[in-house]
């Protein structure tokens, strides 16, 4: 693989790049095997201790899963487990809970000053806003407003069957995600939102402002959720 002083990224992480490219583009297939270490590392010109630091680190990354014996698969990211896995609102048996989703209007407009904090936006730039209400055994338990930045997800409003996963919106793209950055604090319900959650107005609500980032670390969406958790939990795992 082609190296440059201008570059000062460490190799395996130049690498990991371009096979992370290979998935986002659709070269590389979810849940399809890719080359073995040895082809690679031959094919990208580098030793195979660099090829198999940029597998493993992919692997964190949960792009692909390394199985003993047959190899390397890239994962779905539009999977059950992992488009989940950045939810932290569970049942009371401790499951992740997503919900069924009451769609609302899909709007497109210029940023406007938190739109453009949050996800690294200036002024002139567009965004698509998205609400909706999630609900859990016919019972709402968030109010959601998310903002992305319209250059990334162009017709948006005219996908089929809206993807209400942001992991799976991000596939469809050819984005793949990375983290969340999440904000966790506690407010009145206004009267908006109160009805939607059916609790009274100024009943204490937790609202989780999150920005979710792809893999290359760009903003790629800024979510509120105002959940009402009378009958759920919010777990984070500590290691």
């Amino acid at each position: 693989m082609a190296s440059s002083g201008l570059l000062t990224r460490p190799l395996y992480l130049q690498v990991r790049d371009a096979l992370a490219a290979r998935i986002a583009n659709g070269g590389w297939k979810p849940g399809k095997p890719i080359p073995n270490e040895l082809d690679l590392a031959r094919e990208y010109g580098v030793s195979s201790g660099t090829m198999r630091k940029a597998l493993d680190l992919m692997e964190g990354e949960r792009l692909v899963t390394r199985q003993q014996g047959r190899g390397t698969f890239v994962n779905d990211q539009t999977s059950e487990e992992l488009s989940l896995r950045f939810s932290a609102i569970r049942d009371a048996s401790g499951g992740r809970i997503a919900g069924q989703v009451e769609l609302g209007e899909i709007t497109e407009g210029t940023a406007n000053e938190l739109e453009c904090a949050r996800l690294r936006l200036q002024a002139h730039d567009h965004v698509y806003r998205v609400h909706c209400t999630r609900l859990h055994e016919d019972r709402p338990f968030m109010v959601e407003e998310a903002s992305m930045p319209a250059a990334l997800f162009p017709r948006l409003r005219e996908i089929n069957g809206f993807p209400h996963q942001i992991v799976a919106l991000a596939q469809k793209n050819g984005i793949l995600v990375g983290k969340a950055e999440e904000r966790i604090s506690v407010c009145a319900a206004t009267p908006a939102v109160a009805e939607a959650l059916r609790v009274a107005p100024s009943t204490p609500i937790l609202a989780l402002d999150r920005v979710m980032l792809a893999l290359d670390g760009r903003p790629i969406e800024w979510r509120l959720g105002q959940c009402n958790l009378t009958a759920h939990h919010y777990l984070v795992e500590i290691s």
